[in-house]
């Protein structure tokens, strides 16, 4: 599908810049498949919303109608030079969420897959799942479709979205996103995501998801699907064989609850429980579908389950440094939360993919680039492609890349540091300001 809508030079600077990563097609791709193209002449026609949106996320200092004049989106005719917040709104609310979604599930699985391919361990690709909140502005629409998350202490005050992604840990691309109202399950969420799960990989999650009907899908499901998971309190096994020091075979009893849910599972479960301490902390045990201990060392096995944490840092990186700690995220209505999402892992992963070039280029990990550094970098020199002529833009793109390689490499981490889960603030002297009953 083409679209017959003139594009200025600032533009084809603009697009060229995404081009290095979006292939072109797979917007129009998008737009197609949803039906939200734009099929007659219009001043912010639908392939530029979609890089508002992506405007929206990178530029959260920004209103929305600066972020279309920054990123030169506006096509001309019309002889002004600011478009009406109205308008904007409108072509938000005439794109929808679809489009968006369908671009992040196209090149995440590029990327991601990609990203994972290239840093595995032991050959196996290696992922994270896990989940987390995020608050949208409060008002009829968003608590009706969204809820809260309620506690003891009653009602929330803001509606809150439950999501749940599936990361390339080594590189923290983002494969995959499953999300809905505040008090739904995140293991739901997870089993939704399984399917992205690729052959030869294995995914790292934390004890909440430590359950037969959660986990053993990933290894029925596919050849050589693995998981990782620390052990819940109330988990017990059954000692087949020693495989080591605080190395087991064992065997889970899967209850008849579950396996009535999904006939599927088996009545026993075959795991490898792996006991270990780390100083500082008390003593814990890790369940795994890693069974062989020649090919997968204890000791290696102990070491990975902890780069589970990178995907924790992943949502510090969107919330703190993207979302800069706001108390919530734009979007007024449910299609506009599930369009800005959508826009800001798409967002993410675009910020990430541009960090793996540039480590590439410096000779580290994906995960010694400073995200801090790198993602502001990315901001300033945004703004700049937009005046940049298409001539010289993959000479600039090469000398920004080398850049980002020069000035955003972090020195290797201390693992012998500790760093245990507390705040400075817990609680406000404030009341609580309760939703409207009305």
């Amino acid at each position: 599908m083409s679209f017959d809508v003139p594009v200025s030079q600032a533009d084809r600077g603009l697009f060229k810049r995404f081009q290095a990563s979006i292939n072109p097609l797979w917007v129009e791709e998008a737009l197609s498949a949803t039906g939200t193209a734009s099929l007659r002449r219009r001043r912010f026609p639908a392939e530029q919303v979609i890089w508002l949106v992506l405007g929206m996320a990178l530029f959260r200092d920004l209103p929305i109608t600066d972020v279309v004049k920054e990123l030169a989106l506006v096509l001309p005719g019309s002889g002004k030079r600011r478009i009406a917040p109205s308008a904007v709104a409108q072509a938000r609310a005439r794109l929808g969420p679809s489009p968006l979604r369908w671009l992040f599930d196209k090149c995440a699985r590029v990327w991601a897959l990609r990203s994972a391919d290239r840093l595995r361990w032991r050959g196996l690709s290696v992922f994270g799942a896990d989940g987390s909140t995020v608050r949208v502005p409060d008002g009829p629409e968003n608590r009706k479709k969204f809820g809260g998350s309620g506690s003891g202490r009653g009602e929330s005050g803001y509606p809150i979205v439950r999501l749940v992604t599936l990361m390339a840990l080594r590189s923290h691309l983002l494969l995959g996103m499953w999300f809905g109202p505040g008090k739904s399950s995140e293991r739901k969420h997870a089993r939704e995501l399984w399917p992205l799960v690729p052959e030869d990989s294995v995914v790292v999650v934390d004890r909440g998801f430590m359950y037969a009907k959660d986990l053993y899908p990933i290894q029925a499901n596919g050849k050589n699907r693995h998981w990782l998971s620390r052990a819940r309190k109330n988990n017990t096994w059954r000692t087949v064989k020693r495989l080591g020091p605080g190395d087991v075979l064992a065997e889970i009893l899967v209850n008849s609850r579950s396996r009535r849910e999904d006939p599927s599972l088996p009545e026993r479960w075959s795991v490898r429980a792996i006991r270990y301490r780390r100083r500082g902390f008390r003593e814990q045990t890790l369940l795994t579908s890693l069974l062989d201990p020649r090919k997968y060392p204890r000791e290696e096995i102990v070491a990975l389950y902890h780069e589970r944490w990178e995907l924790e840092l992943g949502y510090d990186e969107v919330k703190t440094e993207m979302l800069q700690r706001e108390e919530a995220i734009r979007s007024q209505t449910p299609a506009g939360v599930e369009q800005e999402l959508w826009g800001i892992a798409l967002a993410y992963n675009l910020v990430r993919l541009e960090m793996e070039r540039a480590a590439a280029i410096a000779g580290v990990p994906p995960v010694r680039m400073s995200f801090v550094a790198c993602y502001r970098a990315i901001k300033f020199q945004l703004l700049l492609f937009a005046s940049i002529s298409p001539g010289k833009m993959a000479k600039v793109l090469a000398r920004f890349h080398h850049e980002l390689a020069a000035s955003c490499v972090l020195p290797p981490r201390r693992s012998e540091r500790l760093y245990p889960r507390a705040v400075k603030i817990k609680m406000s002297n404030y009341p609580r300001k309760r939703p409207s009953t009305k």
